[in-house]
């Protein structure tokens, strides 16, 4: 099977490259990647245009397939590798894994805007502003319920790793950069993501990078 590609943003700031990124090392795929500063000048607008369609990352190339937008590649990945198990095998789980995933790729603006992902600074207390509050209680209720529904047998959502858990992860970050008080099942969620070890070499590379954007930094 042809390699892999994946064209990224800076892993420092680029929560929508992060999800496929830690999907694809989690369920062990090989792939090359290609990383691209974010809003380098005129120099990331050229560069991306080469890969994406719609000039954002990330983007998977495979093939003669181009895929853009975090959830399409999730999606696409889980079609192509069907025996790796990226969503919950039960129905019921699956049903309610494809609803948060799909709500945390469209909604929580309030979070996204005030708390942008930083990983190699910390921030406490940064960005409550009006809404964001609301924003994280709802994180954390849908955290609750998918670990008290489905998460035995593992410390994820669903007990073992799936996209879902990909697409929480930005916000975990968030969640650790902005020091944000969380209740004991949050915690402990926040804290097995962390601990990944594909989290972990994101995180390595991040704080590794020099590029300062600074809409991201307080």
């Amino acid at each position: 099977m042809t390699q892999l590609t994946l064209v990224i943003g800076n892993k420092n700031y680029s929560s929508w490259s992060l999800r496929p990124w830690l999907a694809m090392k989690q369920f062990g795929l090989e792939f090359n990647e290609i990383r691209i500063p974010l809003y380098n000048n005129e120099d990331f607008s050229l560069k991306i245009r080469q890969y994406s369609p719609s000039g954002k990352v990330p983007v998977l190339l495979h093939d003669t397939q181009t895929v853009w937008d975090s959830l399409a590649i999730c999606e696409y990945l889980a079609e192509t590798f069907p025996t790796l198990q990226w969503w919950p095998k039960d129905k019921a789980a699956r049903a309610l894994a494809r609803s948060i995933s799909a709500e945390m790729h469209s909604g929580f603006q309030n979070l996204r805007q005030n708390m942008p992902m930083n990983c190699r600074t910390k921030y406490p207390g940064k960005g409550l502003v009006s809404g964001v509050q609301q924003d994280i209680d709802h994180i954390t209720s849908i955290w609750q319920e998918s670990r008290q529904k489905f998460g035995n047998g593992g410390n994820l959502l669903f007990g073992n790793f799936t996209i879902a858990d990909a697409f929480f992860a930005p916000v975990v970050l968030r969640f650790v950069t902005y020091d944000v008080q969380l209740d004991p099942i949050s915690r402990n969620y926040v804290e097995a993501v962390w601990a990944l070890p594909a989290m972990q070499e994101w995180i390595d590379s991040a704080k590794s990078e020099t590029e300062i954007i600074s809409k991201y930094e307080f």
